[in-house]
């Protein structure tokens, strides 16, 4: 119980806007998969050995737990990973919240989305890019100061000074050399460090996430497949924000250690209930608010997930029409007052909870 808690210290509201802002990011999974054939991470299978912070808090302070689900209580759309489409002179889609992981927790399908899947013609996703390798290589290449740093700057050049020893012990201890990423943007480090060593090994080892899993699949079936966004609208979003933030993103994660664990364990199981809506409010009322970092979240949030939100609701539009459509996006672009959802509702669309 300690450890899990133990989380709560003052450095870490930055890196847990980061560990769980790259779980709406899908191209994770690629930026990982070409990072540790990078490195010299192996695919040994760990144990997954992470604590749920939720389970542990209602044993503890289960006056703060209630306080929580009552904040998640009230965030709109907040409960469900399934959701029925339907408008009048179109045929019903459905819209399900993934998670970008290869665990078999979230690989399995509950039975409700599984027959809605099943019984789609299209299946859509974030972005098709990423099942095509040398595609999703040349979109990075197109920009490729996007996730590389194309003048004199390192990344050692833009550490604290004081940080510069732990980062390179971190990254080496996780088969990472500092000298082979030295000229890497922060976040794509990031993508990898923010992970349990469990799911970098099913990742090292091929399996899919979710989301690459529903759209090879659906190929197989004969479906049509078809993305709301590119890789380059994704990675134009993770590169606009400050390079300050994505710094201390990176130290802040590295220097959590194995807690990161926890914070993987309580998304996975949080996604198993379907408790979309106790995301935020469960992971920052176990973090004191630290100077300034409100400011770097709300800029991450607004970035990451709300404006590609509408984004994605303009893009899903043409979809819905042609109807029996499945599409599946990161499972915190649904709730909220500007989530999917409610954005969907606004262009005429009646979005129900079916599962």
């Amino acid at each position: 119980m300690k450890r899990a808690l133990a989380i709560a210290d003052r450095t870490a509201l930055t890196a847990l806007a980061l560990i769980v802002g790259l779980n709406v990011l899908f191209l994770i999974s690629f930026v990982v998969t070409m990072m540790l054939a990078m490195g010299k991470a192996h695919a040994e299978a760990p144990a997954c050995k992470g604590v749920d912070m939720l389970a542990a808090l209602e044993k503890s302070d289960p006056a703060l737990a209630a306080s929580i689900r009552d904040e998640a209580d009230k965030t709109p759309n907040g409960k469900g990973l399934l959701w029925k489409i339907e408008k009048a002179g179109e045929k019903p889609s459905y819209l399900f919240g993934t998670m970008h992981m290869a665990d078999p927790r979230v690989t399995t399908l509950p039975a409700p989305a599984q027959q809605a899947y099943e019984a789609a013609d299209m299946v859509v996703i974030e972005t098709t890019e990423i099942l095509d390798q040398s595609k999703m290589m040349a979109a990075i290449m197109k920009e490729p100061d996007l996730t590389m740093f194309t003048d004199g700057t390192t990344l050692t050049s833009l550490l604290p000074p004081q940080d510069v020893e732990m980062v390179e012990k971190a990254l080496d201890a996780r088969g990472i050399p500092a000298g082979s990423v030295a000229k890497m943007k922060p976040w794509m480090l990031s993508a990898m460090v923010a992970l349990p060593a469990c799911e970098l090994a099913r990742k090292a080892d091929g399996a899919p996430v979710l989301d690459v899993k529903l759209a090879r699949d659906a190929e197989a079936a004969g479906k049509d497949i078809d993305g709301l966004e590119t890789v380059a609208d994704q990675l134009r979003a993770m590169a606009s924000l400050p390079m300050e933030f994505h710094i201390k993103g990176l130290v802040d994660t590295l220097k959590l250690g194995e807690r990161i664990d926890d914070v993987n364990e309580t998304m996975i199981v949080l996604y198993q209930h379907g408790d979309t809506g106790m995301f935020w409010p469960l992971f920052r009322a176990v973090l004191p608010d630290e100077a300034g970092a409100d400011d770097g979240f709300a800029a991450f949030d607004e970035t990451m997930v709300t404006a590609r939100n509408r984004t994605m609701a303009e893009r899903a539009e043409p979809i819905l029409k042609r109807g029996n459509a499945f599409i599946a996006v990161g499972a915190m672009h649904l709730p909220g007052a500007d989530g999917l959802i409610e954005l969907l509702r606004a262009r005429g669309y009646t979005l129900t909870a079916a599962g």
